[in-house]
């Protein structure tokens, strides 16, 4: 049962690595219902969490979450456990309301920031299920289960597969580059157009064309030639050919 737990978990993580860009180490939300669920089971969150997850966490909860607590005698030992994890600023810092509420209002809509929460409340359970993309852990027969992902993420990634929709993180950092770009939501750039530097022209392009010569005439271009006489050798024997002399009869 171990093992097939924990294959589990490590589709339901991929999915969300794959579908919702996940990355370690992971931010974990807790409230009071959960410390408190580990702690009747004797379950040591700290320890366990990182093993079950297969990597790094960051353990977090709320001010609203540790007010709660406060005024309940019966959690005092879940609140011990809770303020060792670190307090993410909530926007009801002067004004606490409800656990549910906060934790909702923590993860805006989209979950930018990419918490997994891990509480029993079944009201914030229920709420969560309409929020993309939300990691959702609980305590049952004594160990923690990562649930699988809702529906509703579900049919998001199955639209964005046939091209119906864009991914919540796919649609910020689009959004950043149209910002950083200029561009305005109807894609017309925003802000004075930039002029046009005045260039140089190609000093090449400057050079004078050279002036053709006009053809001279072949008779004045060509050259008398020189004229070479030969000089016939004169014989060693003296002036004049030399005659054989011919044999008497």
């Amino acid at each position: 049962m171990k093992i097939k737990r924990q294959k589990q978990a490590k589709k339901n993580i991929n999915f969300y690595k794959h579908n919702f860009s996940f990355r370690e180490p992971f931010q974990i939300l807790i409230d009071g219902t959960f410390c408190q669920a580990a702690l009747k089971n004797k379950i040591q969150i700290k320890e366990q969490m990182p093993k079950y997850l297969m990597g790094e966490v960051q353990l977090c909860t709320t001010n609203c979450a540790l007010k709660e607590l406060e005024s309940m005698k019966d959690l005092y030992g879940a609140k011990l456990i809770l303020q060792r994890y670190q307090v993410r600023n909530c926007k009801h810092f002067k004004n606490p309301v409800s656990v549910s509420e906060c934790l909702l209002s923590m993860l805006e809509g989209t979950n930018p920031h990419h918490y997994f929460v891990a509480t029993q409340d079944k009201e914030v359970t229920s709420g969560l299920k309409k929020i993309l993309g939300v990691p959702l852990l609980y305590i049952i027969l004594n160990t923690i289960v990562l649930d699988k992902p809702s529906l509703c993420s579900v049919n998001h990634v199955q639209a964005v597969a046939l091209r119906e929709m864009v991914t919540p993180a796919q649609q910020q950092s689009i959004n950043s580059l149209k910002e950083v770009q200029g561009i305005g939501q109807d894609g017309e750039r925003q802000g004075k157009k930039r002029k046009r530097k005045i260039s140089n022209p190609n000093p090449l392009s400057c050079l004078k064309k050279k002036k053709k010569q006009p053809q001279l005439l072949k008779t004045e271009g060509k050259k008398k030639k020189r004229s070479r006489q030969r000089k016939r050798r004169k014989p060693e024997g003296g002036e004049g050919p030399s005659l054989k002399p011919t044999p008497n009869p």
